[in-house]
C-alpha cells in the first residue's frame, strides 16, 4: 500500500517546544497581529465550530477557552499535526476536539450539524475549492456562517490566479527530502462566484493590509 508523506511534518514544531500556552487573541490576518478577530464569527456560545485545516489548533484552542462553544473539531490530515494539537491543547477536551481526518470526508459526515466553520490559511488555501465549499455548505446549518482568511496574492508577489487553479509550491518531507503541494491562490471575485455556486449568500471579501495582504472572506449557508 502507498502511502502519502506527510508534507507538514515539520510545521510550527520548533514554536511548538517552547509556546504551549492557549494563545491569548484570535487574528486573520498573514502577521497574525493586526485586524479584526474572532467577532467576525458570530457568537459562538453554546454552538458548533469547526477549524478547516487546524494545524496545531492554535486558533481552535482560543475559541474553546475564551468564547465557549458547545464542541469545536479541529479538522486535519496531518498525523503530525493532531499529534501536536493533542499534545498542546488536550487539557481542553471535550470541548475542543482534535480530528484528524481529510477536510472534506469530516463534513461529509456532519451534514447540517456546524453553526460555524472558518480557516486561517488552512483547508481553504491546500484543497480544491469546487469541492471543499459546497461540502463547508452541505455541513452548516441554514444560516451558518462560514470565514476563512487566504492569501491576496503569492508569498513571492505573484499575483492572485483569475481562475480556478492551483500552484504547486514547495514543502518537504518528514526526512526533510524536498516536495510539492498545491495551493489555491484566487483572485477576489473568483472566490466571490465559487461561494455563490457552493450555495452561500450574504457574501463579503475584504482586504487585510499586510505583507502580504490577506483576503477575509465571509458568507452565509442560504436557508432552506
Amino acid at each position: 500500500m502507498t502511502t502519502t508523506a506527510d508534507l507538514w511534518y515539520h510545521y510550527g514544531r520548533t514554536r511548538a517546544a517552547t509556546d504551549r500556552g492557549v494563545p491569548e487573541a484570535f487574528r486573520w490576518s498573514w502577521g497574525q497581529d493586526s485586524g479584526p478577530g474572532p467577532e467576525i464569527l458570530g457568537a459562538l456560545n453554546g454552538r458548533i465550530v469547526g477549524d478547516l485545516g487546524a494545524g496545531s489548533a492554535r486558533h481552535a484552542a482560543y475559541l474553546a477557552a475564551h468564547r465557549q462553544p458547545a464542541g469545536i473539531d479541529a479538522i486535519d490530515a496531518s498525523p503530525a499535526q493532531c499529534d501536536m494539537g493533542t499534545s498542546l491543547y488536550g487539557h481542553l477536551a471535550p470541548r475542543l476536539r482534535v480530528v484528524r481526518s481529510d477536510v472534506i470526508a469530516h463534513l461529509r459526515t456532519a451534514v447540517g450539524v456546524c453553526d460555524a466553520l472558518y480557516s486561517v490559511f488552512g483547508a481553504i488555501d491546500f484543497t480544491d475549492p469546487r469541492k471543499l465549499l459546497p461540502a463547508a455548505a452541505a455541513s452548516l446549518r441554514p444560516g451558518g456562517r462560514l470565514v476563512f482568511a487566504t492569501l491576496s496574492t503569492y508569498l513571492n508577489g505573484e499575483p492572485a490566479q483569475p481562475d480556478v487553479d492551483p500552484a504547486d509550491i514547495p514543502a518537504r518531507t518528514p526526512g526533510g527530502e524536498p516536495a510539492t503541494m498545491p495551493r489555491w491562490v484566487l483572485q477576489e471575485q473568483v472566490w466571490t462566484k465559487l461561494l455563490d455556486h457552493a450555495g452561500f449568500t450574504r457574501i463579503n471579501v475584504d482586504v487585510l493590509p499586510g505583507s502580504p495582504e490577506t483576503l477575509l472572506a465571509s458568507a452565509h449557508r442560504a436557508p432552506g
